[in-house]
């Protein structure tokens, strides 16, 4: 707790003490906290009426069964969560996850950072997340449709699109989103396109939103590079994951001219010297649903698979972590700098450990927080919201240039903000200040409420 300000120590202890052994929205609070005391210190009045307690408190907390009946008749129950974090800017906003760590910390930690994340895009939403422990790996259409309907049976009462618009995320992807639309459609009675992101094409969807967290993440990196005069030209760069963030960072990186070595799912990585199949990595992983051990196999030779190992050991010029929290220590980091490593851009959220992050800003490595690099989800989420209601559809190119002028403003706000506030180049501190004061803003014009 030395890092933060001696005002907001008690801020912490009290998120503490209320949020007992929720590890990861304590280190999110944290890491924010720590770069509000040269806010605090230019602009007192954001300390008065418990401003940034309130901020840190969750404006609703929803936890529900969820039973569902399996291919074997057998009854199952999940746990399912909804967190409506901030809707300072706009109704909450964030992804659904399913996945079997899920629980009440982890949605709170990742709907406090939405909230923040979604003030950097510029755009009218607030903060939100959700999600359930319900795992679908291994698990047929029909169960995976049985859960997503269960699911929406109760979270219907609690969205809408002027209330609260999730999305997709770890475990959730078009399927699950179509099976949960479908579920709404018809226990509200009304075609409510807005109500949920991340839709088909077929049914109010946005081109380019499968593609935005990745491509809007090698945008902001690309941004960044050019502060260094540096480009990802004949850069070595290695992305963990490959679900739909590491896919598509990946294949941007190659139209900017990197060369992607290395990729991962939660079994191991796998190397490939001449650059990664990324047609072969979206048919093992979006078409055949297996393992990225089956590359090697597929491919042939001249790659490899590595079990259970770290894939930081690979030496790379731009990492790319886009996998899920806390993936990438303190260990790692310093295998990275120490193998040349010149900058690294949060593709998941917050990936990197604080000892991690603190490595790479001590060594000089451009670091980029997921807040604000990987908000291009998030954002083409909000121009998905802008054409359902508008009943329009946008052209992919339309979408991406929308998409890569927001990546850019975000870059350059918290630049200008790091500098503004003494930091020059430390985009953790300038994420966390814009994003900070755009809600604190509009949280003091509204009262307290």
């Amino acid at each position: 707790m030395k890092s933060i300000d001696e005002k907001l120590r008690p801020i912490l202890s009290t998120v503490i003490h209320r949020n007992f052994g929720e590890q990861e929205f304590h280190q999110a609070v944290h890491e924010v906290l720590e770069s509000l005391g040269r806010v605090i210190s230019k602009h007192p009045e954001y300390a008065d009426e418990a401003l940034i307690e309130r901020i840190c408190e969750p404006e609703r907390q929803i936890i529900f069964r969820v039973p569902w009946i399996d291919d074997q008749n057998d009854v199952q129950i999940n746990r399912g969560f909804r967190v409506q974090f901030n809707s300072a800017l706009g109704p909450y906003k964030g992804g659904l996850r399913f996945h079997p760590s899920v629980n009440v910390g982890i949605i709170k930690f990742l709907g406090f950072e939405q909230t923040f994340k979604n003030a950097l895009t510029g755009l009218p939403i607030g903060g939100g997340k959700g999600g359930s422990d319900f795992n679908p790996r291994g698990r047929s259409d029909r169960e995976i449709m049985r859960f997503c309907q269960s699911f929406m049976i109760e979270l219907h009462r609690h969205v809408g699109e002027y209330v609260d618009v999730p999305a997709g995320d770890i475990g959730v992807g078009g399927r699950e989103i179509g099976y949960m639309f479908g579920m709404y459609k018809r226990l509200t009675n009304r075609y409510e396109a807005g109500v949920l992101t991340g839709k088909g094409l077929s049914f109010g969807g946005s081109r380019a939103r499968t593609e935005a967290t990745g491509f809007g993440s090698a945008y902001f990196m690309r941004r960044m590079l050019g502060t260094r005069d540096q480009t990802f030209e004949g850069k070595r760069c290695v992305v963990s994951g490959s679900g739909n963030v590491a896919i598509y960072a990946m294949e941007k990186i190659v139209s900017f001219g990197g060369k992607v070595v290395a990729c991962s799912d939660s079994d191991g990585y796998i190397v490939d010297e001449t650059g990664i199949d990324l047609g072969l990595v979206k048919e093992i992983k979006e078409i055949r649903r297996e393992r990225i051990s089956e590359y090697p196999r597929l491919k042939g030779h001249g790659t490899y698979y590595i079990k259970d190992g770290s894939i930081w050991d690979v030496p790379c010029d731009v990492a790319m972590p886009s996998a899920t929290q806390n993936e990438l220590t303190g260990a790692d980091a310093a295998t990275l700098v120490k193998n040349g490593m010149v900058a690294i851009c949060e593709g998941a959220n917050m990936p990197c450990t604080p000892e991690a992050v603190h490595i790479f800003q001590e060594s000089g490595v451009l670091f980029a927080p997921g807040k604000a690099a990987n908000a291009g989800g998030v954002a083409t989420s909000a121009l998905e919201m802008q054409q359902n209601a508008s009943r329009d559809s946008w052209s992919f190119e339309k979408t991406e240039e929308r998409l890569a002028a927001i990546m850019h403003n975000i870059h350059d706000a918290c630049a200008e903000t790091a500098a503004e506030y003494g930091a020059p180049g430390n985009y953790v501190l300038g994420a966390n200040i814009t994003g900070f004061v755009r809600v604190a803003e509009a949280m003091r014009a509204m009262g307290v409420v």
